[in-house]
């Protein structure tokens, strides 16, 4: 079994054959890239409505192209986990998640 310290360092893609051993109830972040930084925001707000989170600005690209922005919330399973990631995902506003 990984520890959590052996998990900070996996890539998850598709070559890693290692899942991540993640206990829930955990905080989890995801940090969204779009084009309209107020559009983000309104992105978390519709997806993250009734959710407790928080959220910080993070960097835009040298031109202003591309911002990004960070939002945590506590999931309870990896199902859950992977529905917001989804939600945000198939947001019209939100270029890729990570």
């Amino acid at each position: 079994m990984a520890t959590s310290k052996e998990n900070s360092k996996l890539i998850l893609d598709d070559t890693c054959k290692t899942k991540p051993d993640i206990t829930y109830p955990t905080q989890w972040s995801y940090k969204l890239i779009g084009r309209d930084l107020n559009a983000i925001i309104d992105a978390v707000k519709d997806v993250m409505k009734d959710r407790p989170h928080t959220c910080t600005q993070g960097n835009s690209s040298k031109n202003g192209k591309f911002h990004s922005y960070n939002t945590t919330s506590t999931v309870t399973s990896e199902e859950e986990r992977n529905q917001i990631f989804k939600a945000f995902e198939k947001h019209k506003d939100i270029e890729m998640v990570i």
